[in-house]
């Protein structure tokens, strides 16, 4: 005889359908100001909720899901940020990664409605949906240009203190990121190696950014800016170049470009780290990079991610020897090639 059947049951179905609901709340309580709010110690839902302008309708569901999503605690009636909550969701603690919370619900979100627009097409649906370029709209606002870097630095800070810990960094001198952003990757690694230069190259609307990000961790004479695009102007000298979420906004031929363009720049023995999303080689795990490739279709005109397969081969055919592909903990990894 066999064992019946399990009944089947809809539940993963609708939390995944219905996964807006949780996603929004964590982002209403970014905006908000929940864990900024509840940084100096525990609040009871009164007070707390006067400090944050809630309805006194919407308070305690509210607080209480946020409880249940264990993004708080709540003990004796009064509510505190989590371990986790408190050292990334902070503003004012160096892990903190509501930048790029903020971006998902100033920007992302509105774009992702059009997601099936976006597989019909093929084209992106955020400032670029009519044939502009997005990035030269991001870069051309100041406030939308500050919300993107501070993005890009929620994203990079967690993985670039992995790759400091990861990466073989006493084996050189400097490097370069590529496409710094507002600067998170080199301050983190740069504060880890105090023997290392660093130097962030990316458009010059970034450089005061950057260096303001740079000053306030005090790292002002080992880290500099570089202005410059990497499509037209040389990348910089250094015994290692970093490409972070760089290549998967780029269609093929430009991500083999930027690969090969950097190989030209490094000296024999140098090396090209690049860090992204990158899916598991039999697609069947990592949820976050799948999803993340779908982004890169709602954001960019031919960005896709990719497997670290992909990329060592990428490397490989620009000449690069010593290939290698780490995973990283969580859904990140790296590629590592040396010239």
């Amino acid at each position: 005889m066999t064992a019946a059947a399990a009944p089947l049951d809809p539940s993963h179905i609708l939390q995944t359908g219905l996964g807006f609901w949780p996603a929004k709340t964590l982002l209403a309580a970014v905006e908000l100001g929940v864990f900024a709010t509840l940084a100096d110690g525990p609040l009871e839902r009164g007070p707390l909720a006067d400090r944050l302008g809630l309805h006194p309708r919407s308070a305690a569901d509210f607080l209480d899901a946020l409880v249940a999503l264990r993004l708080l605690e709540r003990a004796d009636g009064r509510y505190a940020n989590t371990a986790e909550t408190a050292h990334f969701l902070d503003p004012a603690r160096p892990g903190y990664v509501g930048g790029m919370l903020t971006m998902a619900d100033r920007r992302l979100y509105p774009f992702w409605g059009n997601l099936a627009e976006a597989l019909r097409t093929g084209q992106p649906q955020n400032e670029g949906r009519d044939g502009g370029d997005p990035f030269t709209a991001i870069y051309a606002e100041p406030a939308t240009l500050a919300t993107f870097l501070g993005a890009m630095t929620g994203a990079s800070l967690p993985t670039a203190a992995k790759i400091a810990e990861a990466f073989p960094w006493a084996d050189h001198g400097s490097f370069a990121d590529v496409g710094c952003a507002q600067g998170a990757f080199p301050v983190t690694v740069a504060a880890r190696h105090r023997h290392l230069r660093a130097i962030g190259f990316d458009l010059p609307p970034v450089g005061p950014v950057f260096e303001a990000f740079v000053a306030r961790h005090g790292l002002g004479d080992r880290v500099s800016f570089q202005p410059g695009s990497f499509f037209t102007d040389p990348l910089p000298a250094a015994d290692v170049l970093v490409m972070g979420h760089i290549l998967h906004d780029w269609d093929l031929p430009t991500k083999r470009m930027l690969v090969d363009k950097a190989y030209a720049a490094l000296a024999p023995g140098g090396a090209l780290l690049v860090y992204d999303t990158m899916i598991d080689d039999q697609r069947r795990e990592n949820a976050f990079g799948l999803l993340m490739s779908l982004n890169m279709l709602i954001e960019t005109p031919g960005g896709f991610d990719y497997t670290g397969a992909d990329c060592a081969g990428w490397l490989a055919d620009a000449g690069f020897r010593e290939v290698r592909v780490e995973r990283l903990p969580g859904p990140h990894a790296m590629a590592i090639g040396v010239k």
